[in-house]
């Protein structure tokens, strides 16, 4: 039997207009990928599905208060919240205090040196500026290619297929990305060390 394969966006479409089973469709036709794509950054199935729960509750979240507009651009976006969440995750869990549970307790597992990680925070913060404007700098077809290389973790295949040139043209931008942002390193004497 013939079904109709029916786009992101009109599943997205549908569900706003109230029907629930559109969502569940397009959950059901990208879980595989996304959940994949969590499990591969925490490594850890029970936290893997909670990840995934939070990302389609901001997804519906996002939907019901008609945010969304992404124009037909569906699973980006929604990996994009999921890469976000992730990123929470790490931050949470590493502003937790860690140490063995042993009868051996020892108060230095849970302090650190606070002033060393707020310098090295700032640091972070702003060598991540520094290479953003970097980025800016960039022609246009460079900088989507490498934000979507870099940010969004695309394949060139997949980076060939949403900007819908040869994988050829991908790998040419990209390596001219990369070429102009030592260049411009290089002019600004910018050192990316910290």
């Amino acid at each position: 039997m013939y079904t109709k394969v029916i786009s992101d966006s009109d599943l997205v479409s549908r569900y706003i207009q109230g029907d629930e089973k559109s969502l569940e469709i397009l959950i059901t036709k990208h879980k595989q990928k996304i959940y994949g794509f969590i499990y591969s950054k925490i490594l850890d199935k029970t936290l893997t599905e909670d990840v995934f729960q939070d990302t389609f509750i901001k997804v519906i979240k996002t939907l019901k208060k008609g945010k969304y507009n992404e124009e037909g651009k569906f699973l980006p976006w929604v990996m994009r919240i999921a890469h976000n969440l992730v990123i929470d995750h790490f931050r949470k869990s590493s502003r937790l205090p860690k140490f063995n549970r042993t009868d051996d307790f020892d108060i230095f597992d849970v302090i650190g040196d606070a002033s060393l990680n707020k310098e090295s925070e700032i640091i972070q913060g702003q060598l991540y500026s520094q290479i953003t404007g970097i980025i800016k700098d960039l022609p246009a077809d460079q900088q989507e290619v490498l934000n979507m290389r870099i940010y969004r973790e695309l394949s060139f295949k997949e980076i060939s297929e949403n900007t819908g040139v040869s994988i050829n043209t991908v790998l040419g931008r990209m390596r001219y990305a990369l070429i102009n942002l030592r260049k411009i390193i290089a002019q600004k004497e910018i050192i990316l060390t910290n």
